[in-house]
């Protein structure tokens, strides 16, 4: 995967993939928005390293075996939206961070600690922020209802978002719709954070970092460029895969990644 073209490939790829699993399953889609009912908590550590060795009795770190990636992913811990999955990706491909409602905040050292090792040390070329449709967390910060525990103080950035645009969230008679329209804006409230960030700033200015809002549509399977961040939203174009085309073969319909395109032949 050419590194400069890695998020266009994303969308790309994801498009493909959202179209061939609707078409192999017209129902797959709808039944997924309908609500998530995981049976497993997989709890992991994001950075998969070997022990960090000093130079010459400094205490400057030298990462050694780090995964070969592209991009940092920031998204929800929905279980309907496994990143890897949903960009038609492979194992290596993503550095990833999810918390509940992909909230980025600046006091969460969690957050900030992924986004300094991605984009410091694994030298990311794109951060991507992504929220989605249908989410939990999105829905409780527009009630009046309290959740409990820890859930109410971890969503009080996207609380402080809702009572932010509370008159544009209250013209929106939908309830789907207006759950749908602050998760926009909580991705646009957390770009900002990434956009502040002192790592992010020196990578963009030193290489050319990128940083992109997004959106998935879990009814559909389809990830939107909310078009914040560095980059412009709308990007569908697919760039290289360095040479020859990879095919996906199913029961219904084949996924035809190339250097020209990737799409979905019916079979």
């Amino acid at each position: 995967m050419a590194t400069e073209d890695a998020f266009a490939y994303a969308l790309s790829s994801n498009q493909a993939w959202a179209g061939y699993k609707g078409h192999q399953n017209p129902d797959f889609f709808p039944k997924l928005a309908s609500g998530q009912s995981p049976s497993i908590l997989f709890a992991r550590d994001d950075k998969d390293t070997k022990e960090p060795q000093t130079e010459r009795g400094t205490r400057r770190l030298m990462w050694t075996d780090v995964a070969q990636t592209h991009t940092v992913w920031l998204g929800c811990s929905d279980s309907r939206c496994p990143e890897t999955t949903i960009l038609g990706l492979q194992p290596g491909d993503v550095f990833v961070h999810r918390n509940i409602a992909n909230i980025v905040s600046p006091t969460d050292i969690n957050t900030s600690a992924v986004i300094e090792y991605a984009v410091v040390h694994l030298k990311v070329k794109h951060v991507v922020l992504c929220g989605h449709s249908s989410c939990g967390g999105a829905m409780a910060a527009l009630s009046d209802t309290r959740v409990g525990g820890v859930l109410d103080t971890w969503l009080t950035p996207l609380k402080a978002v809702r009572n932010a645009n509370r008159e544009e969230l209250a013209a929106i008679a939908d309830d789907k719709m207006r759950a749908v329209r602050i998760a926009e804006l909580n991705v646009e409230a957390g770009i900002q954070v990434l956009m502040a960030n002192a790592s992010i700033q020196d990578a963009i200015a030193e290489r050319g970092l990128q940083v992109h809002g997004t959106l998935f549509d879990i009814g559909s399977g389809r990830i939107r460029d909310l078009g914040f961040g560095t980059g412009k939203g709308g990007q569908n174009g697919l760039p290289g895969v360095n040479g020859d085309s990879n095919v996906v073969r199913g029961k219904h319909a084949m996924l035809v990644f190339r250097t020209d395109g990737a799409g979905m032949q019916g079979r």
